[in-house]
């Protein structure tokens, strides 16, 4: 999992709450565990004009010229404002990933899906909790300023614009912001102890070496 430190970055807005995780990343495309190659269906429905499937070649398909994430002002967005109660819905990890894989570090919204909030750690993306008010501020900065960028500074856990006119702090669980700094998904924290993991398993072959039989039929 990629580490997360400081993220600078175009703001993309998603004006739209209760956004559901069949909207992040439609069902017919769950198909693959690969966590990969999500990125170009992100918002599927939303970002193209005909229904999209498996296998198109999205480069030829029709483009919905009013969403947001067409537009060229929010081209290489890495940080996505959205609305409350943003990733409802299934509980699909397919939505992080699509999400990771179009180029979001970040999703600013006043609340979150339990199950989507908790899926976005495991995968490196972070989703910054903000007032609904402080979330507003954004949007009208977003609107007013083409290109407009703001910096994620997860050690401080300070959201600020880019010319320092906006700042918000911002809380975390302080092991799920460890586990970010370092990089460390479920599988990371477990490797941390493989010598342990190992020397357990040899002593117990050792001390209990019928187990290996057991294991081996």
């Amino acid at each position: 999992m990629q580490a997360f430190n400081v993220v600078r970055g175009i703001v993309a807005p998603l004006d739209r709450a209760n956004v559901d995780t069949d909207a992040i990343i439609p069902k017919q495309f769950l198909k693959s565990i690969k966590r990969t190659g999500f990125g170009p269906n992100l918002f599927d429905e939303w970002r193209y004009l005909d229904r999209g499937e498996p296998g198109m070649n999205n480069a030829v398909r029709p483009l919905n010229p009013d969403f947001a994430l067409n537009q060229p002002r929010y081209k290489g967005a890495s940080i996505l404002l959205a609305r409350k109660n943003f990733g409802c819905g299934s509980s699909r990890e397919h939505a992080p990933w699509a999400l990771d894989d179009y180029g979001f570090r970040v999703v600013i919204a006043p609340s979150y899906a339990d199950i989507f909030f908790n899926n976005c750690f495991k995968n490196g993306l972070l989703p910054v909790i903000l007032s609904e008010s402080e979330v507003d501020q954004l949007f009208h900065a977003v609107a007013a300023f083409p290109g407009f960028e703001a910096i994620i500074d997860l050690p401080r856990q300070v959201v600020s614009s880019a010319d320092g006119s906006l700042s918000f702090g911002f809380q975390i669980d302080p092991f799920r912001k460890d586990c970010l700094l370092n990089g460390w998904d479920d599988i990371g924290l477990v490797l941390r102890h493989a010598d342990r993991i190992r020397e357990f398993e040899s002593r117990r072959m050792h001390e209990q070496p019928w187990l290996g039989k057991t294991l081996a039929s």
